[in-house]
């Protein structure tokens, strides 16, 4: 794909237990300071946590046997290009907004089996039941 898509949006902060990034198909371990890119997916064990920080100042943190896939991310508040869109398949997942949010709070959203979920406030927590 086009070389800007291989750029870092966002980079783990904490980790514990298994978890994973899928990137491109391919599975990295996750630890801290590993890459996070639109397209990826975070996906921790039973007994996994993971924490990353993107380039807006945005935190997500997955919580065990979590599924998460960036799926739009742009950033680029000058030319109001603002979007955070992702998908949680399974699990839970505690978003603390950050600047997308604050200028644009439409542009983020938590797609999940069920629902698709709009930003609520500075902080909120997507669950998809089993």
């Amino acid at each position: 794909g086009p070389a800007w898509s291989q750029e870092a949006i966002g980079f783990v902060k904490t980790v514990s237990g298994s978890a994973v990034i899928i990137d491109a198909g391919k599975s990295i371990t996750a630890a801290v300071g590993t890459p996070v890119k639109t397209g990826n997916t975070l996906k921790t064990g039973p007994g996994g946590t993971l924490g990353v920080t993107f380039k807006d100042n945005t935190v997500m943190s997955c919580g065990p046997d979590t599924e998460l896939t960036v799926d739009d991310y742009l950033y680029a508040p000058g030319t109001d290009k603002l979007k955070f869109a992702s998908s949680l398949s399974k699990g839970t997942l505690q978003v603390v907004t950050g600047v997308i949010a604050k200028l644009k709070p439409k542009a983020v959203t938590v797609k999940t089996p069920a629902a698709m979920i709009g930003c609520r406030g500075t902080r909120f927590l997507v669950k998809v039941e089993p």
